[in-house]
């Protein structure tokens, strides 16, 4: 089974670019998405052989999150179940007999760290959405986490402590969620690598130099390790500042 999670930054502005390439190329079991930055009705999917699920935020041009499946879900939740955290379309769960597979866009702190407060909310409230879904069945997440979790996941980390995305208190909310029972996948095959990211600002030839962030996940309850087969981040791929990251694992 092949899984791959984007951050498109506006899926209106990658389908002007590559984005029906790169999903015919990657031909996966499900296709997930962050930041489709779009409402109900202002996009048109033609994605034969898929069922498309889309959780839209309130605010118009903002957050937004999609799955694409080749198999229909027996369920489908949209949310952690929580209006506070419910308003900006950030996760949609899929329900199939032997796991969840869930899609998140965690809220970034912002610059000046003024959402910070409500991130650790987020943090919580959203690991103990996941844990519950982990009493019933294994659980599979995806998506654009916005931390890096250790100094090797971004390359410049000396200079970024105090910045939205690598503070203590994001790292620490990612290490407190890994310690509920869950594998960082990518790390799970490549616990040294560096020079890995999913993430290049637009600003200062970043993606060019690679000086980058791994931000975006693959994250799997530990019923699931023995499963994995790989975990691989592309990128070749252009269209957006993120990469697609992919998983694959074998189930049955």
């Amino acid at each position: 089974m092949k899984l791959i999670s984007w951050n498109v930054n506006g899926l209106r502005a990658v389908m002007k670019k590559n984005f029906m390439d790169v999903f015919t190329q990657l031909d996966a079991d499900f296709f997930c998405l962050q930041e489709t930055k779009l409402q109900a009705g202002q996009i048109e999917m033609d994605l034969p052989g898929y069922t498309q699920y889309w959780n839209y935020a309130v605010k118009k041009g903002y957050s937004g999150t999609a799955i694409f499946a080749k198999e229909p879900a027996d369920n489908v939740f949209y949310g952690i179940g929580k209006e506070e955290h419910d308003q900006e379309g950030r996760v949609i769960t899929l329900e199939y007999p032997q796991f969840y597979l869930v899609t998140c866009y965690t809220p970034n702190s912002q610059n000046e760290l003024k959402r910070l407060d409500y991130r650790m909310e987020w943090e919580d409230d959203f690991v103990a959405y996941l844990d519950e879904l982990k009493k019933d069945r294994p659980v599979i997440v995806c998506g654009d986490l916005n931390v890096a979790h250790q100094e090797i996941d971004l390359k410049n980390w000396k200079t970024n402590q105090k910045n939205a995305g690598f503070t203590n208190e994001e790292r620490a909310k990612f290490t407190a969620l890994l310690d509920h029972g869950y594998t960082d996948t990518f790390r799970h095959f490549y616990p040294e690598l560096t020079g890995a990211y999913s993430w290049w600002s637009y600003r200062f030839n970043a993606r060019k130099n690679n000086a980058g962030w791994r931000i975006d996940y693959f994250i799997v309850s530990n019923d699931l390790t023995s499963h994995l087969t790989s975990a691989s981040i592309h990128a070749d791929i252009l269209g957006s500042d993120h990469c697609p990251v992919e998983l694959q694992v074998t189930l049955g």
